[in-house]
C-alpha cells in the first residue's frame, strides 16, 4: 500500500491532470503525468466501471497497478503526478503483463531512472 504522501487525492489534482498533463498510452494502459512542486511523486489508478462492472475486478487492477509502483517507488523520477487509467482490455491480464506494460509506459515517458 502507498503511504499517503504518495497518493493523489484530491479531485482538482487529478483533473488538473486530465487537463494539462502529458500522455503516453500502452495496449490497454493510458498515463497521464505532469510536473508538481514537490519532493515527491504522488499516483492515482483510475479504473471505471466501463472497463468492468464487477468492484471486484476493478479494485483488483488497481491493487496490481499500486503494487509494482510500490515496487519501483525508489526508481521513479521524483516531483510528478502520474494518473494511471485502463481500458477494458486489461480485465483477466496476469500481475507479470500489468507489470511490464506500467514500467514500460514509465520508460516511454522517461520517468524511470534505471
Amino acid at each position: 500500500m502507498l503511504s499517503p504522501e504518495y497518493r493523489l487525492r484530491h479531485e482538482k489534482d487529478i483533473k488538473a491532470l486530465f487537463a494539462r498533463g502529458k500522455s503516453v498510452f500502452g495496449i490497454w494502459l493510458g498515463m497521464k503525468f505532469q510536473p508538481n512542486k514537490l519532493p515527491v511523486s504522488r499516483f492515482a489508478v483510475v479504473v471505471g466501471t466501463k472497463v468492468s462492472k464487477k468492484a471486484v475486478v476493478r479494485n483488483r487492477l488497481k491493487r496490481q497497478i499500486r503494487a509494482v509502483i510500490q515496487v519501483n517507488l525508489l526508481q521513479i523520477n521524483p516531483g510528478y503526478d502520474i494518473l494511471f487509467f485502463l481500458k477494458k482490455e486489461a480485465v483477466g491480464k496476469d500481475f507479470e503483463e500489468i507489470s511490464k506494460q506500467v514500467v514500460q509506459s514509465l520508460k516511454k515517458a522517461r520517468l524511470l531512472s534505471v
